[in-house]
């Protein structure tokens, strides 16, 4: 039913950011399962520009927060403070209490501010002198991260780096698409001329229509065979975790309703496999295609 809906989404997003398309897919995915994003690549490759461009699509109201390292736990989640006027204190809403919220160069922060966003993804709440402010829903967090051999950072730690469901990289253009961004409009200019396609009232129901995908018997063996060989391969030195298998299905779920079918195949897993898992398993790469890459080429589909 809503299938053209997320197709003129995916068209509208290749016009804004050129020869990306699986990447848009996969940010599309990670969104239709309610799952938080992070985007890990070098400054200036598109990064901010694809959470901006979402954002307008899905008509959300969204937010940037540049991450530094003097950046407070009350910038993003807000504070108390004291009304003379009224003789009282108010909570004066921080960043975080946006649908979208993109959380840029997180890495750049220190533990402490990373710390108070990661707890409010958790939560879908923030909890401030004992009164507890519900986030609004939806509610989405898309992370930019720097490379962390680049100077300044502070590498999030990896049960941090769990609490987001996918992590992909953007790279280079290629030669064409390249050329016609070089020749081509401001891409800020172009983001403000978008519409909303998939306001929240649609979002909503698409995700609820992404969770109803059957998932048959075989498949979950197929799920839990990748899953066991993690934790048994010498290849990895940690195996994935229960939350990751069901991250993993979510995702799988959301790629299949995009592929407009009613049930999950394996090629559905596959297709998911190295931005849910790539980020989740310690290995010697550090691309997430080659982390998965011994587990598409060792376990069998039943």
């Amino acid at each position: 039913m809503h299938h053209q809906t997320l197709n003129q989404v995916i068209q509208s997003a290749n016009s804004i950011i050129l020869g990306k398309e699986q990447q848009i897919r996969l940010s599309l995915c990670c969104l239709l399962s309610g799952g938080h994003l992070l985007i890990e690549d070098i400054p200036g490759v598109g990064k901010t520009t694809l959470a901006h461009t979402l954002a307008k699509l899905m008509g959300l109201h969204y937010q940037r927060i540049q991450f530094t390292s003097d950046l407070l736990p009350a910038d993003i989640i807000g504070a108390t403070i004291y009304n003379p006027e009224e003789h009282q204190f108010s909570f004066h809403q921080g960043a975080i209490f946006n649908q979208m919220v993109l959380a840029d160069e997180i890495n750049r922060a220190t533990p402490k501010a990373q710390s108070a966003l990661l707890e409010a993804m958790e939560e879908q709440q923030v909890t401030v002198e004992g009164h507890t402010y519900p986030l609004p829903q939806p509610f989405f967090v898309i992370a930019t991260q720097n490379p962390s051999h680049q100077l300044g950072t502070f590498p999030l730690p990896e049960s941090q780096l769990d609490r987001f469901l996918m992590r992909i990289e953007l790279g280079y253009p290629n030669h064409d698409a390249e050329r016609e961004l070089l020749s081509g409009t401001n891409r800020h200019k172009l983001i403000a001329t978008l519409e909303a396609q998939l306001p929240t009232e649609k979002l909503l129901l698409v995700q609820q229509a992404a969770k109803e995908v059957h998932v048959s018997s075989a498949l979950l063996d197929y799920v839990q065979a990748l899953i066991s060989f993690t934790r048994e391969s010498d290849e990895y030195h940690t195996g994935l975790s229960p939350r990751a298998g069901l991250a993993l299905l979510s995702a799988a779920k959301s790629w299949a309703y995009m592929q407009q079918r009613d049930a999950v195949i394996p090629e559905d897993v596959q297709a998911v496999l190295g931005p849910v898992a790539g980020h989740r398993l310690r290995a010697g790469h550090t691309n997430s295609e080659n982390i998965v890459a011994p587990l598409l080429a060792q376990v069998a589909i039943p």
